[in-house]
């Protein structure tokens, strides 16, 4: 894997994994609006705390990622994976 690849590849996982990160420790607001019953968005986002959270995770996954492609222990090229000759 090149540097542009794995570049790809972490902004790939970080962008997924801010999905999942995102309702964590959210609560929504305790006065809903009085004249719609809307509660909008949460009182304490912590979106630099999610942001963090998304940056590790993505950082361990990407490393997973990247010792696979890098082993041949799931290989396109070869084994049993590997597309059949011409």
């Amino acid at each position: 894997m090149n540097w542009f690849t794995g570049v790809v590849l972490y902004v790939l996982i970080w962008w997924t994994s801010l999905f999942l990160v995102l309702p964590f420790g959210t609560q929504p607001v305790a006065e809903p609006d009085p004249a719609t019953g809307w509660r909008g968005a949460p009182a304490r986002p912590r979106l630099w705390l999610k942001i963090g959270a998304t940056t590790v995770l993505a950082a361990v996954v990407w490393g997973i990622c990247y010792g696979l492609i890098a082993s041949d222990w799931i290989s396109f090229r070869s084994g049993w994976l590997a597309l059949p000759a011409d």
